[in-house]
């Protein structure tokens, strides 16, 4: 596979995702930057695709955050045994969409192959080998690797598409309603989505760049969902379609925790984890302040329960009573007596507090779940932390997301869903009667919008 480059798009901002994409105010972290698993999701990525042969990787970037954090994870590629070069800077401000950063990429870095066009907020288990066997056979312009969604799942958040028997798509629709779904489906339990994955001819592609039309539309905006794949099914270019044998979202939250969760248990085997439960020899030999016994001494008297799918970093301090099921937990952290994680992303010097109960949730870095065996704090429902934000003991938080930095106290109730985004409360307390920062429904926040 040495003659198929990589083109990786770390274009956005990150909105669908925040507050895992933001280190503080006004700080973005790149999508392609964000940890999971104790790595930036990009290393997963390219280890991913070089174990299939790719060696050649392009990032189309835009925007400083995009081009220095990816950079700073994958280097020039040197470390992974492969090449990584960058878009140019002065690109971006032409760079009107993902498709349109892809065009620009293939022009510049003068690729003339086959490409493998992907996102950097999303896994994938795919046989690239049968990807390309596809494509060739098919004569495609664009192959565009599919997964299966319901149809209430796809209504005005994927791509969906029709095919005929050969696979050439014949129309494709960027987030339909319910209605236009049902409409184009066989199946409204398998309804075929864009995993936003592409396998492209780069020379037939950079022609159909010279035309006018698509000249015109980068003008305008290129998204390769929105724009450029209508556009070729429309113009008779041929498209095919070619199914994917996994793609996980991580793009928002309960996404990222869902994905997180199957990859623990071993549901995308090209990430190569370990199986069973992973505990740092540090973590084992570490003792609490409570107990003062060794990790391993409080698991195998049965004080302790690290159940499937847990990992656990250096130097994690487990206090007596703590159970950590299908949950990461990063390096430094402290799991105070009687937490309990079940399918948690606990994240470098995150601190949960005595008795907490912990389920779907995010907690940052250096974050603190303030708790008692008296007041517990219960976190659950896909609720995130950002950085350095915290709960007060007695706090109930169900699908709420908190930006870093910023306080929540037990007094005030805090609506479901809702997004908590006002400025950090300053000193250590946690006294005050209400949440601190402003507090929307996720009707009215500036981070509901898609990215």
């Amino acid at each position: 596979m040495s003659s198929i480059a990589a083109i990786a798009l770390a274009g956005g901002r990150g909105l669908r995702a925040r507050p895992l994409t933001l280190e503080g105010t006004g700080h973005i972290r790149s999508k392609a930057a964000v940890p999971f698993l104790g790595r930036p999701l990009v290393e997963w990525l390219v280890t991913a695709f070089r174990d299939q042969g790719v060696t050649d990787f392009h990032i189309a970037a835009n925007g400083r955050e995009n081009r220095y954090q990816v950079r700073d994870a994958l280097g020039y590629g040197e470390r992974f045994g492969v090449s990584v070069r960058y878009s140019r800077p002065g690109a971006d401000r032409r760079n009107t969409g993902s498709g349109q950063a892809t065009l620009s990429l293939i022009e510049e870095h003068d690729l003339r192959g086959h490409a493998l066009v992907f996102p950097t907020d999303s896994l994938f288990e795919l046989d690239l080998p049968g990807l390309v066997r596809d494509h060739v056979a098919g004569g495609a312009v664009v192959t565009v690797a599919t997964a299966y969604r319901s149809a209430r799942e796809v209504a005005g958040t994927y791509g969906t598409l029709v095919a005929d028997g050969t696979g050439r798509v014949e129309r494709f629709v960027e987030k339909p309603s319910l209605a236009e779904v049902a409409a184009m489906a066989a199946d409204p339990d398998r309804v075929p989505i864009n995993a936003g994955l592409y396998l492209v001819d780069c020379a037939r592609l950079r022609a159909l760049a010279r035309g006018r039309d698509l000249a015109a539309m980068a003008g305008r905006g290129l998204d390769w969902g929105a724009d450029l794949l209508p556009w070729l099914v429309a113009h008779g270019h041929r498209v095919i379609s070619s199914p994917l044998a996994k793609v996980g979202d991580l793009g928002n939250p309960r996404a990222y925790l869902s994905t997180m969760a199957e990859a623990l248990t071993g549901g995308y085997p090209s990430l190569r984890l370990p199986r069973g439960p992973v505990i740092h020899p540090s973590s084992l030999e570490r003792r609490d302040a409570v107990s003062g016994m060794t990790l391993a001494e409080k698991l195998a008297g049965g004080l302790v329960h690290v159940g499937p799918g847990a990992w656990i970093g250096r130097d994690v301090e487990v206090g007596p009573g703590v159970a950590v099921r299908h949950s990461y937990v990063g390096d430094d952290a402290d799991l105070h007596p009687w937490c309990r994680l079940e399918r948690v992303a606990c994240l470098d010097g995150a601190s949960v507090g005595p008795g907490a109960r912990l389920s779907d949730a995010h907690v940052g870095v250096m974050a603190r779940v303030e708790s008692s065996l008296r007041r517990p704090a219960v976190l659950d429902g896909f609720t995130a932390l950002g950085h350095e934000a915290r709960v007060a003991e007695g706090a109930r938080l169900s699908g709420v997301l908190v930006y870093p930095g910023v306080a929540v106290a037990a007094g005030a109730p805090v609506p479901s869903g809702a997004v908590l985004d006002g400025p950090a409360l300053d000193g250590p307390a946690l006294d005050g009667s209400a949440v601190n920062g402003e507090c929307h429904s996720p009707a009215s926040s500036r981070s509901s919008a898609r990215s």
